[in-house]
């Protein structure tokens, strides 16, 4: 079970961190996406949904004319702007495709702010990475979650005193001290890291294992009524040819919110407008409901007419609604947010000790600790990179987000583009670099670039910390205050990689004598070599 707990973890453990980092900050994925867009002014007080929605579909009834299907987003206290979305008449390479915008509330027009993947990006590449087809990133993300599970399970069963462990870090004592660290942080969060792992398999079972799906659900009416157990998302009929303009959207909203509440209704999405078959779908929210399953109400376009209600699902779509939400945390108030952010964190630091402390005993196990072997020294710096590389790979998609010409095309892509091209460089600096150096270098660099990034954005977009505090501006100063307090924690690390003096055991005579006639003059030092142990 040792074996097992070791190598699951590492052989997918650079991946995972990645994962689990990223999938981290996405809990803030709308905060982070507000505050990538500078041009958009905060908003106090929000416009009734209802109004919204009539503007929004006046717009779209220009916009997006001969469209078989719109989808729109209603404000909330998270999101104050309409992300829509409506799909291109006709089909282009076999493939539906799509168009987006973003409009605003208060007038319905689309808001003039700059292109940017925002938090939706860190979100995406948690489950499906990037630069890769999307059915082969979730593979890959399904594998290592897996993975992840087996390291999991394994470990408490390889953790005796487990619970001793918990009350127990001895620091500055070199493997001792990165054994604990990796003890404490995993305990800590234990239920958490277990439930986060097994419902992000769950929330892609389907694609992992479709074979109870293809056997159960055969006929195009089996599978409509599957989908309508797991999406709310409607699906436009063939069109009639008889015109029929659409009724008050807006009245329609205003039913639901007398059903759920003011701030019930989340989405509006519109099928065949204009037709005489056009449907309108109002959905509920996910706030405060610990369950993504579909609720919506379903009306006749043309009339206004409330055709179906849909409160509940059945018992197992229901199971699946509470597992997915649990995964991604929805439901949330601001507190329950930061308690999923900070036991996340500790789940990525449980990650990062667990792919250090397997350098820091491997290499007092090596015949001399001051030559590694080529492998050895590979893991060594994939660490450096997957860790400290990563912090500055995500920072340098905020500074790209602040210095990129707002008029650049495929500007979003190019702040993606920026994020690994970062990544790339922190990977070969580590690669050149003595493994000691590379940790202090690549550390106080991440400090630099998250420390500086609020002075960037006040430069750039004249949004400074006290002027969000006295506006109320929560998002802006939250993530000042969040980058200088990321920014410390990477102070600390790099300071104490720099007063840690690393404790290495001799090399056995044989090994040493050969290692000694093997050696060249362009062979590295001993100090050059030190040990990745002062992280």
């Amino acid at each position: 079970m040792s074996d097992l707990h070791i190598w699951a973890g590492l052989l997918v453990g650079w991946v995972l961190y990645a994962m689990f980092l990223t999938g981290t900050v996405s809990y803030f994925k709308e905060e982070i996406s507000q505050w990538m867009r500078p041009e958009v002014p905060h908003r106090i007080a929000l416009p009734d949904a209802a109004t919204v929605a009539e503007r929004v579909t006046a717009e779209l009834t220009t916009r997006a004319a001969g469209s078989p299907q719109w989808s729109f987003s209603l404000p909330d206290a998270r999101k104050p702007e309409v992300d829509a979305f409506w799909r291109k008449p006709g089909v282009t390479g076999g493939r539906r495709s799509f168009e987006s915008a973003t409009f605003d509330p208060d007038t319905g027009h689309a808001v003039a702010a700059r292109a940017t993947g925002g938090g939706e990006f860190f979100y995406r590449f948690h489950f499906q990475f990037h630069y890769m087809p999307v059915l082969w990133g979730r593979w890959l993300a399904g594998v290592c979650a897996m993975f992840m599970l087996v390291a999991i399970v394994s470990g408490v069963i390889t953790h005796k005193k487990i619970f001793t462990d918990f009350f127990t870090f001895r620091w500055g004592k070199g493997q001792r001290s990165w054994l604990d660290a990796h003890n404490v942080l995993s305990v800590l969060g234990l239920p958490f890291h277990l439930m986060i792992t097994y419902t992000g398999l769950v929330t892609l079972a389907a694609l992992y294992m479709p074979f109870a799906e293809q056997t159960a659900f055969k006929t195009p009416a089996e599978r409509r009524a599957l989908t309508e157990q797991t999406s709310a998302f409607l699906q436009p009929r063939t069109p009639s040819g008889q015109s029929a303009p659409l009724a008050s959207v807006g009245d329609m909203v205003r039913q639901a919110q007398a059903r759920w509440g003011a701030e019930g209704p989340s989405r509006v999405t519109i099928a065949n407008a204009g037709d005489q078959v056009a449907r309108v779908a109002v959905t509920r929210g996910d706030d405060g409901r610990v369950s993504i399953s579909p609720q919506y109400m379903l009306f006749e376009g043309s009339t206004g007419r409330l055709l179906e209600v849909r409160d509940r699902v059945g018992p197992a779509a229901e199971t699946r609604g509470v597992m997915y939400a649990l995964h991604i945390g929805r439901f949330s108030d601001g507190a329950t947010r930061w308690l999923y952010f900070i036991v996340s964190l500790a789940g990525t630091a449980m990650v990062g000790t667990g792919l250090v402390m397997w350098t820091v005993k491997r290499r007092a196990r090596l015949p001399d600790p001051q030559r590694p072997h080529l492998g050895f020294r590979l893991v060594e710096r994939l660490n450096i990179a997957a860790i400290a590389g990563l912090s500055i790979a995500m920072a340098g998609m905020l500074w790209a987000n602040r210095l990129l010409p707002t008029d650049l095309a495929q500007r979003a892509a190019w702040e993606i583009h920026v994020f690994f091209i970062v990544w790339a460089a922190t990977l070969a600096w580590a690669l050149l670099r003595p493994a000691r150096r590379a940790w202090i270098e690549l550390l106080w660099a991440a400090t630099a670039v998250l420390a500086l990034l609020p002075l960037l954005s006040w430069v750039t977009t004249g949004r400074h910390l006290l002027a969000s505090l006295e506006a109320g501006d929560g998002v802006f100063a939250g993530m000042d205050l969040t980058l200088w307090a990321l920014a410390a924690l990477h102070a600390v690390l790099a300071l104490r990689t720099m007063r840690h003096q690393a404790r290495l055991p001799r090399a056995r005579p044989a090994a040493r004598a050969a290692a000694e006639a093997a050696a060249s003059p362009a062979t590295p030092s001993g100090e050059a070599l030190a040990t990745e142990g002062g992280r």
